[in-house]
């Protein structure tokens, strides 16, 4: 008899975000990773691994990274709790498959350790440019839950909480993590088993015969069966009736998939996690990350030595996005600083949710590197200053824009 992977773990640690994620996903009752090695993600798989064999888990190398979404996909519908874990390209490679999950409302967890992109990029380095690929990534209509710690603690919290979604909801979440809180290194505490809530998978106990597959309850979401438990089973990624059978017109298609979208949307209130301080007299609210909202803390502390009123807006989920709680907050403050480890995301969704009611400052930075609390710091004294241009993103530019990029600019002419 395998021991309880929650037992085995229970304890407190001193390790990476990484690592945490894949202990996070054994006390989650994953027992199934199918997986490619790629920079900065691979510790996540290799702490699973290491305790799997204790669990009664199997990690398994796939050929690449198609093949590692095909394999989680195909697990998850013999009836365990299954993941993948990777990185950028690897990421991209796996989108098709992403979409072809969502279709078949099939529960898994991806654990994206993002890195410096595009392509190849910076393997070891971080970066935050695949927010809106983590929403938009496959093709069609479909909707996911997104999550975004900013520690080791919360790598381990919320990768239990990624595996609850997607039972509850029957769709794909996403752990959208980064290089630096992949590989901090801080003090984990994994409670005992009888203090980790545990969302179990919604199975069909009615008759054989009676089964279907895709036939939604009240809350929008079906019930699964175990394949090889004698259940028929079509698995389709075409439009399907809820037998699971191919159906091409076009009523029934609006009908079909605009549930796999509502059963997100409709729920947004009891999915969407914020962290906020000081928003509610704020002239400015800073809505950061992952690890921009780490290095975000020391920028308003300074901001706030300045004697500017800033308030702090932490998105940890990230999809479904917040739009009415951003709403909100616009009619109340001045402006919103969005500081991205990208060229700008997110802060096109803060801007698209604040209706015009406040200015938006963007605050880049291209990866490899994080932000200077300073350049946060005077992007929001920029915004508290700033007249209404809300006609469009303000794009601050850090010293690393000015002294680097610009001053080659200027040098070529």
């Amino acid at each position: 008899m395998k021991a309880n992977p929650r037992e085995v773990l229970t304890g407190i640690y001193y390790i990476d975000g990484d690592v945490a994620s894949g202990y996070g996903a054994l006390a989650a009752g994953c027992k199934f990773i199918g997986g490619y090695p790629i920079t900065p993600s691979t510790e996540a798989a290799e702490a699973f691994a290491k305790v799997a064999p204790k669990a009664g888990a199997l990690f398994i190398q796939m050929e690449d990274e198609l093949g590692s979404m095909a394999s989680v996909v195909g697990a998850v519908w013999t009836g365990v709790k299954s993941m993948t874990i990777t990185s950028g390209p690897g990421y991209s490679l796996m989108q098709e498959n992403i979409g072809f999950g969502a279709m078949l409302e099939t529960p898994f967890v991806l654990l994206n350790i993002q890195r410096g992109g595009p392509s190849t990029g910076v393997p070891t380095k971080t970066g935050q440019a695949d927010m809106m690929q983590s929403r938009w990534g496959a093709h069609g209509d479909y909707e996911v839950i997104a999550l975004s710690p900013d520690s080791p603690q919360e790598m381990f919290d919320y990768t239990i909480k990624a595996f609850n979604l997607a039972e509850k909801f029957r769709c794909p979440v996403m752990i959208m993590s980064d290089e630096c809180v992949g590989h901090m290194t801080e003090k984990v505490v994994i409670p005992s088993a009888d203090e980790i809530e545990i969302e179990p998978r919604r199975l069909y106990t009615g008759p054989p015969d009676q089964y279907l597959p895709f036939k939604p309850d009240q809350d929008l979401v079906p019930k699964m069966a175990r394949a090889g438990d004698g259940f028929k089973l079509y698995i389709s990624g075409l439009v399907h009736d809820e037998r699971g059978y191919p159906v091409e017109h076009d009523a029934f298609k609006a009908q079909y998939v605009r549930r796999l979208i509502d059963k997100i949307r409709l729920n947004k209130d009891k999915i969407i996690e914020l962290r906020e301080e000081g928003t509610d007299d704020a002239e400015v609210i800073v809505v950061s990350y992952g690890i921009s909202s780490r290095v975000a803390v020391k920028g308003i502390e300074l901001a706030r030595a300045r004697g500017i009123k800033v308030g702090n807006l932490r998105l940890v989920t990230v999809w479904p996005f917040p739009d009415k709680r951003i709403n909100e907050l616009a009619k109340k403050a001045k402006a919103f600083v969005v500081p991205e480890i990208n060229y700008g995301q997110i802060v096109f969704e803060v801007s698209r949710c604040s209706h015009g009611h406040a200015n938006v400052v963007l605050v880049p930075h291209g990866g490899a590197g994080v932000h200077i609390p300073d350049d946060i710091a005077d992007a929001i004294e920029l915004a508290a200053k700033e007249e209404k241009k809300i006609e469009k993103v303000i794009e601050f530019k850090t010293r690393l824009e000015r002294t680097v990029f610009e001053g080659d600019y200027k040098s070529k002419e």
